[in-house]
């Protein structure tokens, strides 16, 4: 039997970081720091992991630039929870529309999960103390905070998306909730609907909040009184919208006066409530007219076709980026606190005029 002196050598397609360690002469641990801490890592030390690496070809450009200036290429994304949002997509479309963003500009993407627990807020701020990354954008409605440290004191930009936080000191980009569901409600006012069912968030979230006002705006423009709008929903998560949806077409089934035309703030809950809705023989839209919220590709292939709200996922995903990197360059370029970037009515087949 072979012993290891002689096995054949692995092959990699590249230099390792041991060989930038052995060339700058520093320890593996000290090259690894600097690529993930680069603050933590005195200047002297830098400049020679950063000569070595780039004699080897190892360090990606947007990682050498950070070695160079002694500060990270990484901008951490924020989420409220898991990838997965159902058809709808919503958090992947955001993600795909910020990490493009970035990559144009020499940056990375680093994804963290804001989970219901005190130790994921502590590994992000771990990470946002620790140098690791040099700004934030965050789709949660509340900054990590836990163990007397708080993402507002770690010294770097954040910028808020979905989530109006312009409130609590910090720079949003949103799109138009509330008008774009008052006029949606408008729409189908103007078809002849008198009656609605609202199929809603959770209860006191931002974006339920948002449109649900905008329902009732409607509502009080053309005159209806606000008991026309039923509601269904406000206990689960978006991210539950399935549920949200088999659970409205319950509730609207045990109502003894119908409404004609339904709302639901989210694509997922439209679509597992017409699914049900449609089991009971009701015809849409010839008995009940039905709009969402998000703007899935996966509305234009349900049956019928879903009239949706789609949300400019691409835009503000560009504007989060730019206003984020304009604070870490300092460029001092005037925004508003608050950037609404409109949504979009499309209209198919699943809305059509009242038949009384």
């Amino acid at each position: 039997m072979k012993n290891n002196k002689d096995m054949p050598v692995e092959e990699h397609s590249g230099p390792l970081m041991a060989d930038v360690a052995r060339l700058a002469g520093v320890a593996i641990s000290t090259v690894s720091r600097a690529l993930a801490n680069p603050g933590r890592v005195n200047e002297k030390t830098r400049a020679k992991i950063d000569a070595a690496a780039k004699q080897l070809g190892y360090t990606p450009n947007a990682m050498a630039r950070g070695l160079r200036v002694g500060k990270s290429s990484t901008v951490m994304i924020i989420l409220p929870g898991s990838l997965y949002y159902g058809v709808s997509q919503v958090i992947p479309q955001v993600l795909q529309s910020i990490n493009k963003a970035l990559l144009q500009n020499g940056y990375t993407l680093m994804i963290a999960n804001l989970g219901r627990d005190a130790e994921s807020e502590r590994h992000i701020l771990d990470l946002a103390f620790g140098g690791t990354v040099r700004g934030v954008i965050i789709l949660s409605s509340k900054l990590p905070e836990v163990d007397g440290r708080s993402l507002a004191n770690a010294g770097l930009p954040i910028v808020s998306m979905l989530l109006d936080m312009s409130d609590a000191g910090v720079p949003s980009v949103v799109t138009n909730d509330r008008e774009a569901v008052r006029d949606a409600t408008a729409e189908m006012i103007g078809m002849g609907h008198r009656r609605f069912f609202y199929i809603a968030g959770p209860r006191g979230n931002y974006h339920d909040v948002e449109r649900h006002a905008g329902a009732l705006e409607a509502l009080r423009d053309a005159g209806i009184p606000q008991d026309a709008l039923s509601l269904s929903g406000g206990d689960l998560d978006y991210h539950e919208g399935f549920e949200i949806g088999i659970q409205a077409a319950a509730d609207f089934a045990r109502l003894e006066e119908r409404p004609t035309a339904v709302i639901a703030t989210s694509d997922d809950m439209a679509i597992s409530f017409v699914s049900r809705i449609q089991q009971t023989g009701l015809r849409i839209p010839g008995d009940l007219s039905v709009v969402s919220f998000d703007g899935a590709p996966v509305c234009e292939f349900c049956f019928p076709p879903l009239s949706t709200i789609e949300q400019p996922f691409e835009e503000m995903g560009e504007i989060a980026v730019a206003r984020l990197l304009d604070a870490i360059g300092q460029e001092g370029r005037e925004w508003e606190p608050c950037v609404v970037i409109r949504s979009k009515l499309i209209l198919r087949e699943s809305m059509a005029p009242f038949k009384s």
